[in-house]
Protein backbone atom coordinates (compact mmCIF):
# COMPACT_ATOMS: atom_id res chain seq x y z
CA UNK A 1 0.00 0.00 0.00
CA UNK A 2 2.49 2.32 1.24
CA UNK A 3 4.52 2.12 -2.74
CA UNK A 4 1.16 2.96 -4.51
CA UNK A 5 0.37 5.91 -2.22
CA UNK A 6 3.99 7.37 -2.80
CA UNK A 7 3.95 6.94 -6.39
CA UNK A 8 0.58 8.99 -6.89
CA UNK A 9 -0.34 11.42 -4.13
CA UNK A 10 -3.32 13.89 -3.54
CA UNK A 11 -3.83 15.05 -0.53
CA UNK A 12 -7.06 16.31 -0.65
CA UNK A 13 -8.22 12.41 -1.30
CA UNK A 14 -6.67 11.32 1.50
CA UNK A 15 -8.01 14.41 3.70
CA UNK A 16 -10.95 13.36 2.80
CA UNK A 17 -10.67 9.38 3.59
CA UNK A 18 -8.95 10.74 7.15
CA UNK A 19 -11.66 13.28 8.07
CA UNK A 20 -14.21 10.69 6.89
CA UNK A 21 -12.55 7.95 9.06
CA UNK A 22 -12.77 10.40 12.05
CA UNK A 23 -15.88 11.67 12.25
CA UNK A 24 -17.62 8.45 10.75
CA UNK A 25 -20.10 9.75 8.13
CA UNK A 26 -19.92 11.33 5.09
CA UNK A 27 -22.21 14.51 6.22
CA UNK A 28 -19.97 14.89 9.68
CA UNK A 29 -16.79 15.12 7.34
CA UNK A 30 -18.12 17.50 4.96
CA UNK A 31 -19.00 19.66 7.98
CA UNK A 32 -15.93 19.14 9.00
CA UNK A 33 -13.94 20.60 5.85
CA UNK A 34 -16.32 22.93 4.50
CA UNK A 35 -17.37 20.93 1.73
CA UNK A 36 -20.04 19.36 0.11
CA UNK A 37 -21.51 15.71 1.50
CA UNK A 38 -21.36 15.10 -2.81
CA UNK A 39 -18.09 16.53 -3.45
CA UNK A 40 -15.84 14.93 -0.62
CA UNK A 41 -17.56 11.31 -1.26
CA UNK A 42 -16.24 11.65 -4.98
CA UNK A 43 -13.01 12.42 -3.81
CA UNK A 44 -13.38 9.26 -1.08
CA UNK A 45 -14.28 7.18 -4.29
CA UNK A 46 -11.39 8.49 -5.96
CA UNK A 47 -8.57 7.65 -3.69
CA UNK A 48 -10.46 4.28 -3.52
CA UNK A 49 -9.83 4.07 -7.15
CA UNK A 50 -6.75 4.60 -7.40
CA UNK A 51 -5.74 2.46 -4.81
CA UNK A 52 -7.32 -0.57 -5.81
CA UNK A 53 -8.93 -0.98 -2.35
CA UNK A 54 -12.26 -0.74 -0.88
CA UNK A 55 -11.35 1.55 2.76
CA UNK A 56 -14.86 1.95 3.90
CA UNK A 57 -18.49 -0.30 3.98
CA UNK A 58 -21.19 2.05 3.41
CA UNK A 59 -24.43 1.84 5.54
CA UNK A 60 -27.41 4.09 5.76
CA UNK A 61 -25.89 5.96 8.25
CA UNK A 62 -22.50 5.52 8.87
CA UNK A 63 -18.66 4.81 6.82
CA UNK A 64 -17.39 1.70 8.56
CA UNK A 65 -13.47 1.72 7.94
CA UNK A 66 -12.83 -1.79 6.26
CA UNK A 67 -9.07 -3.88 7.27
CA UNK A 68 -7.73 -1.71 3.83
CA UNK A 69 -9.09 1.25 5.33
CA UNK A 70 -7.63 0.32 9.01
CA UNK A 71 -4.50 -0.34 7.42
CA UNK A 72 -4.48 3.21 5.44
CA UNK A 73 -6.10 5.20 8.43
CA UNK A 74 -1.80 5.63 10.71
CA UNK A 75 -0.41 6.44 7.73
CA UNK A 76 -2.72 8.93 6.61
CA UNK A 77 -2.91 10.36 10.00
CA UNK A 78 1.28 10.46 9.66
CA UNK A 79 1.24 12.47 6.71
CA UNK A 80 -1.59 15.17 8.11
CA UNK A 81 0.44 15.38 11.33
CA UNK A 82 3.62 16.27 8.43
CA UNK A 83 1.63 18.21 6.05
CA UNK A 84 0.08 20.53 9.14
CA UNK A 85 3.73 20.92 10.56
CA UNK A 86 5.10 21.98 7.06
CA UNK A 87 2.52 24.66 6.70
CA UNK A 88 2.93 25.98 9.91
CA UNK A 89 6.39 26.50 9.71
CA UNK A 90 6.12 28.06 6.12
CA UNK A 91 3.48 30.06 7.34
CA UNK A 92 5.81 31.61 10.77
CA UNK A 93 8.81 32.20 8.34
CA UNK A 94 6.22 34.55 6.48
CA UNK A 95 7.16 37.98 6.76
CA UNK A 96 4.71 39.80 4.49
CA UNK A 97 1.42 41.64 5.84
CA UNK A 98 -0.85 40.14 2.91
CA UNK A 99 -2.46 36.97 2.48
CA UNK A 100 -5.22 35.55 4.72
CA UNK A 101 -5.77 34.56 8.41
CA UNK A 102 -8.27 32.82 10.18
CA UNK A 103 -9.97 34.01 13.89
CA UNK A 104 -12.06 32.04 16.33
CA UNK A 105 -14.57 33.01 18.56
CA UNK A 106 -17.92 33.06 19.82
CA UNK A 107 -20.51 34.02 17.67
CA UNK A 108 -21.49 36.84 19.73
CA UNK A 109 -18.07 37.87 20.02
CA UNK A 110 -17.48 37.91 16.38
CA UNK A 111 -20.16 39.88 15.80
CA UNK A 112 -20.35 42.45 17.80
CA UNK A 113 -16.28 42.84 19.21
CA UNK A 114 -14.22 41.27 16.28
CA UNK A 115 -15.32 43.96 13.42
CA UNK A 116 -14.10 46.78 15.59
CA UNK A 117 -10.92 45.26 15.68
CA UNK A 118 -10.72 44.01 12.09
CA UNK A 119 -11.02 47.72 10.74
CA UNK A 120 -8.62 48.91 12.57
CA UNK A 121 -6.38 45.96 11.59
CA UNK A 122 -7.51 46.87 7.52
CA UNK A 123 -6.04 50.33 8.42
CA UNK A 124 -2.69 48.74 9.39
CA UNK A 125 -2.36 46.39 6.80
CA UNK A 126 -4.50 46.81 3.90
CA UNK A 127 -3.65 44.01 2.04
CA UNK A 128 -4.31 41.37 4.62
CA UNK A 129 -7.75 39.43 5.15
CA UNK A 130 -9.22 38.32 8.06
CA UNK A 131 -11.71 35.67 7.82
CA UNK A 132 -13.34 35.31 11.29
CA UNK A 133 -15.05 31.23 12.10
CA UNK A 134 -17.72 32.09 14.36
CA UNK A 135 -18.12 29.43 16.36
CA UNK A 136 -19.38 28.47 19.92
CA UNK A 137 -17.11 25.25 20.38
CA UNK A 138 -13.10 25.63 20.59
CA UNK A 139 -11.51 25.25 17.33
CA UNK A 140 -8.52 23.31 17.24
CA UNK A 141 -5.56 25.66 16.27
CA UNK A 142 -3.17 22.80 16.03
CA UNK A 143 -5.34 21.11 13.03
CA UNK A 144 -5.00 24.52 11.52
CA UNK A 145 -8.87 25.45 11.92
CA UNK A 146 -7.64 28.45 13.24
CA UNK A 147 -4.56 31.18 12.97
CA UNK A 148 -5.67 32.80 16.20
CA UNK A 149 -8.58 32.17 18.76
CA UNK A 150 -10.40 33.80 21.34
CA UNK A 151 -11.08 31.53 24.12
CA UNK A 152 -12.66 31.49 27.74
CA UNK A 153 -10.25 28.51 29.09
CA UNK A 154 -6.71 28.64 29.13
CA UNK A 155 -5.23 25.82 26.52
CA UNK A 156 -3.52 23.16 27.86
CA UNK A 157 -1.26 21.85 24.64
CA UNK A 158 2.34 23.02 24.99
CA UNK A 159 2.51 24.15 21.04
CA UNK A 160 0.05 26.86 22.19
CA UNK A 161 0.90 30.37 23.19
CA UNK A 162 -1.50 31.78 25.26
CA UNK A 163 -2.40 35.55 26.16
CA UNK A 164 -4.60 36.22 28.80
CA UNK A 165 -6.10 39.64 28.24
CA UNK A 166 -8.23 40.40 30.88
CA UNK A 167 -10.68 38.88 33.19
CA UNK A 168 -14.27 40.38 31.53
CA UNK A 169 -17.38 41.22 33.61
CA UNK A 170 -21.28 40.06 33.05
CA UNK A 171 -24.27 40.43 34.60
CA UNK A 172 -27.91 39.33 33.49
CA UNK A 173 -29.70 41.81 31.26
CA UNK A 174 -33.22 41.83 29.68
CA UNK A 175 -35.16 44.32 27.32
CA UNK A 176 -37.16 47.41 28.65
CA UNK A 177 -40.34 46.36 27.10
CA UNK A 178 -39.35 42.46 29.22
CA UNK A 179 -39.14 44.56 32.32
CA UNK A 180 -41.85 47.33 31.76
CA UNK A 181 -44.55 44.06 31.06
CA UNK A 182 -43.36 41.88 34.11
CA UNK A 183 -41.23 44.46 36.69
CA UNK A 184 -37.97 44.93 38.05
CA UNK A 185 -36.87 42.11 40.22
CA UNK A 186 -35.57 43.33 43.22
CA UNK A 187 -33.99 40.09 44.96
CA UNK A 188 -32.01 37.02 43.76
CA UNK A 189 -35.61 35.29 44.86
CA UNK A 190 -37.68 37.55 42.76
CA UNK A 191 -36.06 35.45 39.57
CA UNK A 192 -38.11 32.84 40.23
CA UNK A 193 -41.58 34.72 38.63
CA UNK A 194 -39.39 35.57 35.67
CA UNK A 195 -38.31 33.74 32.22
CA UNK A 196 -34.74 32.88 31.28
CA UNK A 197 -33.20 31.81 27.53
CA UNK A 198 -31.17 28.86 27.37
CA UNK A 199 -27.98 28.57 26.09
CA UNK A 200 -29.29 25.20 24.62
CA UNK A 201 -28.32 22.68 27.10
CA UNK A 202 -30.63 24.04 29.95
CA UNK A 203 -28.67 21.29 32.61
CA UNK A 204 -25.28 23.01 32.15
CA UNK A 205 -27.10 26.13 31.78
CA UNK A 206 -28.72 25.69 35.18
CA UNK A 207 -25.86 24.42 36.60
CA UNK A 208 -24.37 27.89 35.79
CA UNK A 209 -26.60 29.42 37.50
CA UNK A 210 -26.69 27.97 40.58
CA UNK A 211 -23.17 28.63 40.91
CA UNK A 212 -24.40 32.12 41.20
CA UNK A 213 -26.46 31.63 43.34
CA UNK A 214 -29.77 32.11 41.05
CA UNK A 215 -31.58 28.49 41.71
CA UNK A 216 -33.61 27.94 38.64
CA UNK A 217 -35.07 24.80 37.33
CA UNK A 218 -36.09 23.92 33.48
CA UNK A 219 -39.36 25.54 33.56
CA UNK A 220 -37.86 28.42 33.68
CA UNK A 221 -36.39 27.98 30.54
CA UNK A 222 -39.09 30.09 27.97
CA UNK A 223 -36.91 30.22 25.08
CA UNK A 224 -32.99 29.43 23.60
CA UNK A 225 -30.83 28.70 21.36
CA UNK A 226 -26.62 27.54 20.50
CA UNK A 227 -26.43 30.45 19.08
CA UNK A 228 -25.16 33.34 21.75
CA UNK A 229 -26.87 36.16 18.82
CA UNK A 230 -30.02 34.59 18.32
CA UNK A 231 -30.29 34.24 21.83
CA UNK A 232 -29.28 38.13 22.26
CA UNK A 233 -32.18 38.65 19.89
CA UNK A 234 -34.83 36.62 21.42
CA UNK A 235 -33.23 39.14 24.63
CA UNK A 236 -34.21 42.01 22.67
CA UNK A 237 -37.78 40.74 21.50
CA UNK A 238 -38.73 40.45 25.35
CA UNK A 239 -38.30 36.42 25.66
CA UNK A 240 -36.56 36.53 29.26
CA UNK A 241 -33.65 37.34 31.38
CA UNK A 242 -29.99 35.96 29.74
CA UNK A 243 -26.37 36.71 31.25
CA UNK A 244 -24.21 39.13 28.76
CA UNK A 245 -20.82 40.53 28.78
CA UNK A 246 -21.25 44.14 29.76
CA UNK A 247 -19.05 45.17 27.16
CA UNK A 248 -21.64 43.45 24.72
CA UNK A 249 -25.07 44.64 25.71
CA UNK A 250 -23.47 48.76 26.49
CA UNK A 251 -23.74 48.36 23.18
CA UNK A 252 -27.62 48.21 23.09
CA UNK A 253 -29.73 51.14 24.09
CA UNK A 254 -33.05 48.94 24.32
CA UNK A 255 -31.41 46.82 26.95
CA UNK A 256 -31.18 47.03 31.37
CA UNK A 257 -29.01 45.35 33.40
CA UNK A 258 -31.02 43.00 35.98
CA UNK A 259 -30.22 43.35 39.76
CA UNK A 260 -27.46 46.07 38.97
CA UNK A 261 -26.10 45.91 42.40
CA UNK A 262 -25.42 42.16 42.33
CA UNK A 263 -21.69 41.63 42.08
CA UNK A 264 -20.26 40.77 38.42
CA UNK A 265 -19.65 37.27 36.90
CA UNK A 266 -16.01 37.02 35.83
CA UNK A 267 -14.32 35.38 33.05
CA UNK A 268 -11.03 35.18 31.62
CA UNK A 269 -10.31 35.96 27.82
CA UNK A 270 -7.89 34.20 26.52
CA UNK A 271 -5.51 35.09 23.18
CA UNK A 272 -4.17 32.05 21.73
CA UNK A 273 -1.79 31.16 18.67
CA UNK A 274 0.57 28.34 17.95
CA UNK A 275 4.19 29.02 19.00
CA UNK A 276 5.33 28.73 14.50
CA UNK A 277 2.72 31.36 13.86
CA UNK A 278 3.82 33.61 16.47
CA UNK A 279 6.77 33.93 14.50
CA UNK A 280 4.79 35.10 11.12
CA UNK A 281 4.51 39.35 11.05
CA UNK A 282 1.16 39.38 9.89
CA UNK A 283 -0.04 36.75 12.90
CA UNK A 284 2.21 38.63 15.35
CA UNK A 285 0.34 42.04 14.05
CA UNK A 286 -3.09 40.33 14.35
CA UNK A 287 -2.53 39.09 17.58
CA UNK A 288 -0.71 42.51 19.55
CA UNK A 289 -3.90 44.31 17.90
CA UNK A 290 -6.36 41.60 18.88
CA UNK A 291 -5.02 41.65 22.45
CA UNK A 292 -4.85 45.33 23.00
CA UNK A 293 -8.22 46.01 21.75
CA UNK A 294 -9.84 43.80 23.62
CA UNK A 295 -7.92 45.22 26.79
CA UNK A 296 -9.16 48.35 26.06
CA UNK A 297 -13.07 47.71 26.13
Amino acid sequence: MQNRIGQSFDWNRMRAFLATAEEGSLSGAARHLGLTQPTLGRQVAALEEELGLTLFQRTTRAMQLTDAGRGLLNEARNMGEAATRIALMAQGRAQSLDGVIKVTASDMMSAYVLPDIMMRLRSMAPNLRVDVVAANDIRDILKREADIAIRHVRPEQPDLIARLVKDATGHLYASKDYIAARGAPETVEDLLDHDFISFGDDARFIEALGMQGIHVTSAHMRAGSTSGVTNWELLRRGFGILPMSDDIAAQFTDVVRVLPDRPAITFPVWLVTHRELHTSRRIRLAFDLIADMLAER
